[in-house]
């Protein structure tokens, strides 16, 4: 059997820059274990299987190690590679998912996603937290499933060098860190080795809770965003009741075939 293959970086609008995502457009499902072994194989933070459905089209995201409820780079890199590579018409996609009804709308060379938010609120830090980030945060949240945990500036984002045994061990499927940003209105970095991610080039499902934390702070609805990973990925973030908008660009990097 042959499956369409397809990878693109997401948030950038430069080759090898942002976060690559690997998509396969699919006639039919696949059984969970075929993709999760094809997720491994590709060795990429998130791999998307888009299937036809009688809603229209769903998505599924895979880490190398799990299946994940919500991924925001891959679902962007999906739409950009079902309108450049696939002849999708129109300029919005509806794809429903593990987190709802979710959608992408083009706009020249952006692309927007319509997530629901995610409105974190104070929190512990579980055993070993801060010792495993290696500085202890001025504030701790707990959204759905990620910790965000806020630093002074950008700095402190860009000098941490976590122990990424000790995080796999903290029992939550990521770690955001963010602080006031330089060049943009906050910046972020985001670490989740224990879905098998030690870090995350850009993580647009970390900006549905970063989003609300920052309007909050900044007292603004529409914010700018920089991914301070070595690849970068940069962001534009809104939020609007309890949906967050989050635009990017992308990019495509390969097509192929896999052969299984």
């Amino acid at each position: 059997m042959k499956i369409p293959i397809y990878i693109a970086d997401a948030f950038t609008g430069n080759l090898f820059g942002g976060n690559p995502a690997a998509v396969c457009p699919l006639d039919a499902p696949l059984s969970e274990e075929l993709m999760q072994k094809i997720a491994a194989e590709n060795n990429l933070s998130e791999t998307a299987f888009i299937t036809p459905v009688e809603e229209g089209l769903n998505i599924r995201w895979f880490t190398p190690k799990v299946e994940v409820a919500l991924c925001g780079h891959a679902t962007l890199a999906s739409a950009h590679i079902l309108f450049t590579e696939r002849n999708y018409s129109g300029d919005l996609i509806r794809f429903t998912s593990k987190s709802g009804l979710l959608s992408v709308q083009r706009k020249g060379e952006m692309l927007t996603l319509n997530f629901p938010a995610d409105f974190s609120s104070e929190a512990a830090p579980p055993p070993g937290l801060f010792e495993a980030i290696g500085k202890e945060p001025l504030r701790i949240y707990k959204g759905r499933t990620d910790y965000l945990l806020v630093f002074e500036n950008q700095s402190d984002i860009l000098s941490l060098k976590p122990d990424i045994g000790r995080l796999a061990a903290v029992e939550c499927r990521g770690v955001i860190c963010t602080a006031p940003g330089n060049e943009s209105d906050f910046v972020s970095r985001f670490f989740a080795p224990a879905a098998g991610v030690n870090e995350d080039p850009v993580t647009g499902s970390a900006h549905t809770t970063l989003t609300p934390y920052w309007a909050s702070v900044l007292n603004k609805t529409e914010m700018t965003a920089i991914q301070l990973s070595e690849r970068r990925g940069h962001l534009i973030c809104r939020i609007e009741g309890e949906r967050v908008y989050i635009s990017g660009k992308c990019v495509t990097y390969l097509k192929g075939e896999i052969e299984v």
